[in-house]
């Protein structure tokens, strides 16, 4: 099994819902980590390019940098925490995957020492 990680950032504010209260508008300096998983490299010795998975998802956040979630779809019918922007960016990484990558992982940080990991399928 072999695994590669990307890490990319974008900045954006949210105001989530918790118990019924909406918070105060805020922005974060969001902080994505992105895992992918095959079994086999291809004849170069890759598992995929880098440069195409770093692409991959710069075009997902690219539709997030700079906004604020609330008004962006599909925040602006979903509560913008966290963990449903990580699963959000995953769902959205998915068709994009480079040949011979599976989506093992999205994590997304919007403060230091607060992640949240998504993966598809429920794989722990």
């Amino acid at each position: 099994m072999f695994e590669l990680r990307v890490r990319r950032k974008f900045s954006a504010a949210h105001a989530i819902t918790m118990a019924g209260q909406v918070e105060t508008l805020h922005g974060h300096d969001w902080r994505v980590s992105v895992r992918v998983r095959g079994e086999r490299l291809d004849s170069d010795g890759l598992l995929c390019d880098f440069h195409a998975l770093e692409c991959a998802v710069d075009e997902v956040i690219a539709l997030l940098h700079n906004r604020s979630l609330n008004a962006t779809p599909p925040f602006d019918r979903v509560n913008p925490t966290a963990e449903l922007v990580a699963r959000h960016i995953g769902d959205a990484l998915v068709p994009r995957m480079p040949v011979g990558a599976r989506l093992h992982s999205v994590m997304v940080g919007e403060a230091p020492g607060c992640d949240a990991v998504y993966r598809p399928g429920g794989r722990a």
